[in-house]
């Protein structure tokens, strides 16, 4: 892990001075610049509205009582896009403007549970104060283990999970 983070922090500034060579090459310096700094502007606009919007669906999710986990994940990656797209450069600017875009931002979740699915424990500890054994799998009013495609971590299950008072 180290060393990817190594080869991404010397890899990723050399191509976007690379890309930015390019583009002042094939149109101007002034003109590279403009794009630099246009970008950074508009996405700075994009990032405040689209976060509004992530926060106002965030509000609305806990007011309706359910878990808002999807808006959270859409907030994380609007504050990602932002300082994306407030580092200067053009593949930087790419990502961060597709993280801005719902549809992008669609992409890249599938993309990231795909990739960690599976790769994740959970484990549930019993903190009362009884002697009681748990409920078995086997009840259905209880979440049960089910082992997970991608590897031998164990997955909880709980779908058929009901709250019981």
């Amino acid at each position: 892990m180290f060393f990817r983070l190594l080869a991404a922090f010397i890899l990723i500034p050399i191509v976007e001075l690379y890309l930015m060579l390019a583009l002042a090459d094939a149109t101007s310096v002034l003109v590279a610049l403009a794009i630099v700094i246009g970008t950074g502007i508009l996405g700075s606009y994009l990032a405040r509205r689209e976060g509004a919007i992530a926060w106002f669906r965030f509000q609305s999710a806990l007011s309706e009582g359910r878990m808002p986990s999807r808006e959270i994940q859409d907030g994380l990656m609007i504050v990602f896009a932002a300082a994306m797209l407030l580092t200067p450069g053009l593949l930087t600017d790419g990502v961060g403007f597709m993280m801005l875009v719902p549809a992008g931002r669609d992409l890249i979740r599938r993309f990231v549970l795909s990739r960690f699915i599976g790769s994740m424990n959970v484990q549930v500890f019993h903190a009362g104060g009884t002697d009681e054994m748990p409920p078995s799998p086997a009840d259905s009013s209880s979440p049960h283990y089910v082992q997970s495609e991608r590897g031998s971590s164990k997955t909880i299950d709980a779908t058929s999970f009901h709250k019981t008072q």
